[in-house]
This record gives structure tokens, sequence and C-alpha cells, in this order.
């Protein structure tokens, strides 16, 4: 192994942790484009009234099936072929994927090429994340995976100013080009020297037999899931359905582009805020209790605002503040697995939480018939439903900080 291999950074500012976080940033840029330039895409290839919700709700559940499916795939191949190989891969997948976005003229190409870009997505967070973890001190691995998740939250917010600015080819089109570039700042990372020891001691890598062979292991496992869906209940459902959600209370003015880009700051602020809480109390559990408790807040009172017909501005900021606690939840998920398991699970984690909102879109409709509900009064409920569980897991799980990452699941 060279010595390049075996360095372990002590420094935030290094090309790891910025690569994966420019990384991030576009990952994000273009997981939440669909989000922004949904009605508008979609309209433009024909669509209007009812269908435009439906198609769009299919859209985004099929573009977060690509990333479910892609978290299992990227995430085994990192675990047995290294992470590096992943992060190149990836990139390379979404960024030809954007490509082809801003060609398409028919609504089944377009999900097809989106559930091919969410199986590219899929590998970025969880190896980014794994590979920054692996290569610094565990002093300032945290900071290291702070600087991470807030470059993909102003990734997120990219894709919302970009709304107000490009019409929703070019944008898809500019994300493709950022790949491209991404994917040359790359050929710079080096593997992990925690990985190269495990490769070298043939160790069960990437296995979800070995995964799902202990029930302790498996529960562990589906708490960090679970942790993780409220993040995208708030932004897959409540903000991108502003819209809907605005028509149907009679709220006027409402921005969806505005709503998005307040989430997301709210989300950079609490990721930044809450990872550097994390390091200075020295504990993830205790600071993923305190911004649920936020977002949970915030949520209730997004939801009275909108049965009283009000803005709903202030409030997506604070849901995001809330939802900030992506960079604690992340690492956290991280230092609960050994080495030779470690981004099997943090890629598939990240990405079954993302693509929850394939199960959640059909509960709220599916509570919404059954009981007769409104939209709001179903988002009400999976709201509570998400938060309840979520919360639930963070009880259960152990506290992880200053824990050693130099081990492996048997």
């Amino acid at each position: 192994m060279s010595a390049a291999n075996s360095k372990i950074y002590h420094s935030v500012f290094n090309i790891s942790v910025l690569v994966a976080g420019i990384g991030f940033f576009i990952d994000a840029f273009d997981l939440f484009l669909f989000n922004v330039y949904r009605v508008p895409s979609l309209k433009d290839l024909g669509l209007s009234g009812d269908e435009l919700t439906r198609m769009g709700e299919k859209l985004l559940s099929v573009q977060m099936a690509g990333m479910m499916v892609g978290g299992i795939v990227t995430g085994i191949i990192a675990d047995k072929k290294g992470r590096v190989t992943v992060l190149f891969g990836s990139i390379l997948l979404y960024s030809l994927a954007n490509f082809a976005n801003s060609f398409v003229h028919d609504v089944d190409t377009y999900a097809v090429i989106r559930f091919l870009a969410g199986v590219g997505l899929a590998g970025e967070l969880g190896s980014g994340i794994t590979l920054v973890s692996e290569t610094m001190s565990v002093e300032k691995r945290g900071y290291g995976t702070i600087l991470v998740a807030t470059l993909g939250a102003l990734g997120a917010v990219a894709a919302g100013l970009a709304g107000n600015f490009l019409p929703w080819r070019q944008a898809f089109l500019a994300a493709g080009i950022a790949g491209g570039i991404v994917l040359i700042l790359r050929m710079k990372s080096f593997e992990s020297s925690m990985f190269m020891e495990t490769a070298i001691k043939k160790e069960n890598r990437g296995s979800l037999i070995l995964l799902f062979s202990s029930g302790k292991r498996a529960l562990k496992y589906f708490a960090c899931v679970l942790i993780g869906v409220p993040i995208w209940y708030s932004v897959g459902l409540l903000i991108t359905l502003s819209p809907e959600i605005a028509k149907e209370h009679s709220i006027t003015g409402l921005k969806l582009s505005t709503c998005f880009i307040l989430f997301q700051a709210g989300i950079s602020a609490g990721d930044l805020l809450s990872g550097i809480l994390s390091q200075l109390f020295r504990s993830r559990k205790k600071i993923l209790i305190s911004f649920m408790t936020i977002g949970i807040v915030a949520t209730a009172y997004h939801f009275i605002r909108i049965s009283g017909s009000q803005s709903l501005n202030l409030t997506s900021f604070f849901m995001g503040l809330g939802c900030g606690y992506l960079s604690v939840f992340v690492t956290s998920t991280a230092e609960h697995f050994g080495t030779n398991l470690r981004v099997t699970v943090t890629a598939t984690v990240t990405n079954f939480m993302r693509g929850a909102v394939v199960l959640l879109i059909p509960l709220h409709q599916g509570l919404e018939h059954f009981f007769n509900l409104s939209l709001t009064e179903g988002l009400a409920i999976t709201g509570c439903i998400a938060w309840f569980l979520a919360m639930l897991s963070v009880i259960i799980l152990p506290d992880t900080f200053g824990k050693p990452l130099a081990f492996v699941e048997e």
C-alpha cells in the first residue's frame, strides 16, 4: 500500500472532503431539479390538470425506486471493490442521464431517464461520507461530514435558484456538465486505508446475508432508515406538493421555488449547526433528538398556518432547520457498522430513506381515499407516523460519538 493510501487527514479542508462535498452538491442539485421543474416540464410535455400531480408523483416514485436499487448495487460494490470505484461510476451515470434528460419529449422516456439518474445518484452520499470518515482522525471526522452535508444542502438551494432563472431543459444540461467537472476532480481521490486493510484480510464484504444474519444488526439498520424518513417526508411531500396544498386552502402568492429554497436554506443552517453542536457536546444522540424536536414543532406549526390559509415561507425555513440533522444522522449511521458493511449500509440507508417517498405517497393517498380525507389531512397523519417512528428509533440506538471505525462485522 502506498504512503498516500495510509494517510489520515487532520484538516477538514482536504481533497477527500472537498471532492465528496462537491459531489454531494451536484447530487442534491440534480435530485431536486425534478422537484423544482416537475410542473413546468410536464406542462411542456403536454400534461395538465390532475394528470400533472399524478404523473409527477409517478416520476418521483420511479426516480426514488432507482435510488433504492442503486443504493443496494453501489453499496455492495463499494464494500467489495472500493469506495472510489463507486464514486467514479455513480457520477458518470447520473451525468449522462442528465444530458439525456434535457432532450426528452415524452413521459415514458422521462421516467426511464429519471430511474437511471436515481441509480447513479445512489452512490454519492454513502460512499462519500464513508470515505471521509475513514480517512480523517476520530476527533475531526465529524467536521468533515458537516462540510460534505452542508455542501449537499447548498446544492439543493442552487436547484431552487435555478428554477427562477433557467428553463428546465437547460437546467438538466447544466447538471450534466457539472457532473463531468466533478468526475475530473475526482481523479485525485484515493482509497481509504481501512478499506485496503479489510480487502487484504478478505473479510465478508458487502454481504446482505451478513447484514441481516443478526437480529440486533438488522434492527439497528432499520432504525437508521427510519431516522431519515421525516427529512424526505418534509421535502418530498410537504414542500413538493405545496402548490396543491395552497390550492386546497386558497393560499395565494405561493411559489414552490421560494418554499423549496427556504427549506433547503434551513437544512444548510441546520446541518452546519447540528454538526458543530455534536462535536462540542460530544454526542450524536442528544443533537439528533434536539433537532428532530424542532422539526416536529415546525411541522405542526406549518399545518396550523395551512389551515389558516397563511403564507408557508417562514415555516418552510424552520421545517428545514429541524430536518438539518442530516450530517449527524449520516455520520452516526456510518459509525454504527463495520468496515466490511459500512458503504452497503450508508448507501442503502440514505437511499431507502429518500426512497421512502415511494411508500409515503400511496400511504397518504390510501388514507385520503379510505377515510375520505383531504390532501392536507392525509399528509398530516402520514407525518405523525413518520416522526413518531423516527424519534423512537433515535431513542433505542446507542450514541456513537468517538467510536473507533477500524472494526468489521462478523
